[in-house]
């Protein structure tokens, strides 16, 4: 039997009593960043959507309030407009319906929030690359834009709901679809020292990889901690998934770079690799994710790996509630302080982020032994 941290019920309450604070102000709004305080709410299209009724969904598999439950069906019920209107739909259909229809389907399972997220992920499959194997990120936003032929490390964490859309369906298109872009990761994006680039752009029209670029990282061969990350917990859900050793064996390689990158308080600064003349800002998020990916690693890997990433991971964790949790404070809605989004672009800086809240949240789950991981 694994003992649990002395501290873990402590820091799941006081995550959960501040969630339903938050509740009445924000309902079935969409927060991102939290500004001198309060999280700034977002449109339905908006990449973070799902990351706070995630949070609901984890926090009412833990407790049963039914307050919790609630709003996140009313969350995902708004998110119609987004998935039936096309336009604005991206990569990140992953992380908007894996946390809400897969979610709440896996809790309560309905037909409609079964439809919801098999049409999700018919749109993520369809973003797919077949001469670059690589599923495309964003749009054309802007005018003149061209970005037809860029991929980057953040859908790891999208191709669970293909995952999901195979198993739900016993069609392998999904699968295949999600391996083909994990096998580009391993090829193009993972570096040998286990660091990854953020973004890699393609020839759209041949596949040809061309380069690697900097993005949310301060440079193309510096080291996003986000983006790293990202990597290491996707590497391990595509393990998780298929067995395919390969994805566990990038994954622990990714570990080791991050854990071996890591201030002395366990929480990264939000790129690994910045000149000395550069602000080197903390990004809470980027601990949060990598926290509860190395939990799932430590499973994998067995118990012999618990002290190689268990116990780095609950430290992690640990240094985040009690050193960037901001508990008492009434007047700030996040959970944890200090991440940061979009350093290069100056956006977010040094403020709570949703995703931040919900992947601690999420690790405080692991921890506990939730029966029910949505990305699984």
């Amino acid at each position: 039997m694994t003992i649990q941290p002395e501290w873990l019920e402590e820091a799941w309450d006081r995550a959960k009593d501040k969630t339903l604070r938050n509740l009445e102000r924000i309902g079935d709004g969409f927060p991102h960043a939290s500004i001198n305080g309060a999280y700034v709410l977002e449109q339905p299209h908006w990449w973070t959507a799902g990351f706070w009724p995630g949070m609901l969904w984890q926090l009412y598999e833990g407790c049963g309030d039914a307050r919790l439950r609630q709003a996140a069906e009313r969350c995902e019920a708004r998110l119609d407009a987004v998935l039936d209107g096309f336009d604005r739909l991206d990569h990140d259909l992953g992380f908007m319906w894996t946390l809400t229809s897969v979610a709440a389907h896996k809790l309560h399972p309905t037909e409609l929030s079964r439809r919801r997220a098999l049409k999700a992920a018919n749109y993520l499959a369809a973003r797919f690359n077949l001469r670059g194997r690589y599923i495309r990120s964003w749009n054309p936003w802007h005018e003149g834009e061209n970005n037809a032929g860029f991929a980057i490390i953040d859908c790891c964490m999208n191709t669970p709901l293909l995952y999901w859309a195979s198993r739900e369906t016993g069609d392998p298109r999904y699968r295949h679809v999600a391996e083909a872009h994990m096998d580009t990761v391993l090829e193009h994006f993972v570096r040998s020292d286990g660091s990854v680039y953020h973004i890699v752009e393609f020839d759209p029209e041949t596949g040809r990889h061309v380069r690697g670029l900097g993005g949310q990282g301060y440079a193309p061969e510096s080291a996003w901690s986000r983006g790293t990350a990202w990597a290491l917990y996707g590497l391990a859900l595509s393990y998780h998934h298929t067995g395919n050793a390969a994805y566990r064996d990038a994954a622990k390689r990714v570990a080791h770079f991050f854990l071996s990158s890591l201030p002395d308080d366990r929480v990264p600064h939000w790129d690994f690799r910045l000149p000395p003349e550069v602000a080197a800002y903390r990004d809470s998020s980027a601990g949060a994710i990598a926290a509860s990916g190395l939990l799932l690693l430590a499973e994998q890997t067995g118990s012999l790996e618990d002290h190689t990433y268990r116990t780095p991971a609950i430290a992690m964790l640990e240094s985040l509630y009690r050193h960037y949790g901001a508990w008492e404070d009434m007047r700030e809605e996040g959970l944890l302080l200090h991440g940061t989004s979009h350093f290069p672009e100056g956006k977010n800086i040094d403020v709570p982020l949703i995703y931040g809240d919900f992947f601690f949240v999420e690790g405080l789950a692991r921890l506990r032994g939730s029966r029910v991981m949505f990305w699984e």
